[in-house]
């Protein structure tokens, strides 16, 4: 198929995710993953800085886990998991399970990010429900982002995803993300809203918020958050979809915190960005309420997706690579070599702020912008022409690059950073 084929035929019949398509360009046509690189129709290759989204943590096309599926697809490729079972759900989930928090013990199958969210947040209400109460409020942080599905739009709270269907939310209190400044004024607020309201969950995502520029919090004033809401019998849910599996420098964000969360959420680099999946993981307590001779006090909740055996293999073969002594090693590599290279940008002019946490390096722009007006679009477009592919969130500017990048490759991703930084003050002066 020709290029121009392609985008007629994109064009006609294909409606892309958070595009206005009236306004938009033409879609980059990508012909092919390989390495931390993604290629175009020409072979022009572009370096993946943000891994697909924070999924393809091992690079694109990677031999091991494309092994895993080539293994698995001819001994079973998928069988409905309710009533069934298999042994590559068996396999990761020992896998799993060895690399989680100690307190979390069953794990539910999904397929994506905002369905995992949607299973904790309903797992949750029914927990409370099965043991003779009825909690219907949710507390989440401000500027938390939890996905796309009502319960998980619910939980966030950016306008820009959710201003239509506001109306049909769940029951959410929002409160402040907590700061040194702040932390007494937050846990005070969480005592009254747990007075006042019958709250069944706190979810927030540990250590950094994605969609919100990559916002970072303190461990410790997130750990006292835990601990209140622990006291206060409110079920906790660590969204770790973006955090989990590596990113923040520990497998998962959680084991930051003195007190672990009660539920996790788990998806995009789970399976290396190969196959759709997700994961809902909770503790032996939060199962058990649900565990009766009364068939309805179970959780009704399916997926004909759910455990699909070779997503289960890729994942697999995803926590090998994760704890495996080379990947270790670059994530301590990439991790040092942000810390080192903030220095670098915080002084810039062009830059307002700057901020890592493991492999994310986040940078603010010294300009006032919106999240995705004709500016941010220029910015994509100039690392783009650079062969480097990122997506800003407003006015910032990050990246996650694969656990995979080597020394080289970061050098000449934190060059062009700088580059960019020296041509925007240029141009203002």
């Amino acid at each position: 198929m020709t290029l121009k084929e392609l985008q007629k035929l994109d064009a006609q019949h294909i409606w892309h995710p958070l595009t206005q398509h009236k306004t938009a360009n033409s879609p980059l046509a990508i012909k092919k993953g390989q390495g931390n690189y993604l290629y175009d129709m020409s072979n022009k290759p572009y370096f993946d800085a943000i891994s697909s989204w924070y999924t393809c943590s091992y690079g694109h096309a990677n031999p091991v886990l494309t092994e895993s599926i080539k293994k698995q697809v001819d001994q079973l490729h998928h069988v409905v998991f309710a009533g069934m079972t298999h042994e590559p759900a068996a396999h990761l989930s020992k896998k799993l399970i060895g690399i989680l928090p100690d307190n979390q013990q069953k794990l539910f199958f999904s397929e994506n990010g905002s369905t995992s969210v949607e299973i904790a947040l309903k797992m949750a209400f029914q927990y409370h429900f099965n043991r003779g109460e009825k909690r219907n409020v949710v507390i989440a942080l401000e500027n938390g982002f939890h996905g796309d599905t009502f319960g998980a739009m619910s939980a966030s709270s950016l306008s820009v995803y959710n201003g239509p269907f506001e109306d049909f939310f769940i029951d959410v209190q929002r409160i402040p993300v907590p700061t040194d400044e702040n932390i007494n004024e937050v846990l005070n607020l969480i005592e009254e809203l747990t007075t006042q309201y019958q709250v069944a969950s706190f979810i927030y995502e540990p250590l950094v918020q994605g969609a919100a520029a990559m916002q970072m919090l303190e461990p410790a004033h997130l750990d006292c958050l835990l601990k209140l809401f622990k006291e206060k019998a409110v079920l906790t849910i660590a969204d770790e979809v973006m955090t989990g599996f590596g990113k923040t420098g520990y497998n998962f964000a959680s084991e930051a915190m003195i007190n672990k969360p009660d539920m996790m959420c788990l998806s995009k680099a789970l399976t290396g960005g190969i196959m759709p999946m997700a994961i809902t993981t909770c503790t032996q307590e939060v199962y058990d309420a649900f565990y009766d001779n009364e068939l309805t006090r179970g959780f009704f909740h399916g997926h004909t997706y759910s455990g699909n055996p070779l997503g289960c293999a890729v994942a697999a073969a995803g926590i090998d690579l994760l704890t495996s002594s080379a990947i270790q090693k670059n994530i301590e590599f990439i991790t040092q070599s942000h810390q080192e290279h903030i220095q670098v940008y915080d002084t810039h002019r062009a830059v307002a702020a700057v901020r890592s946490c493991g492999v994310i390096l986040a940078i603010d722009l010294a300009i006032e912008m919106e999240r995705y007006g004709s500016k941010r679009n220029e910015i994509f477009q100039w690392f783009m022409d650079h062969g480097i592919f990122l997506r800003p969130l407003g006015k910032t500017i990050y990246i996650v690059p694969p656990f995979t990048t080597t020394p080289q490759e970061l050098e000449l991703l934190y060059k062009a950073l700088l580059v960019f930084l020296d041509e925007m003050t240029a141009n203002k002066a």
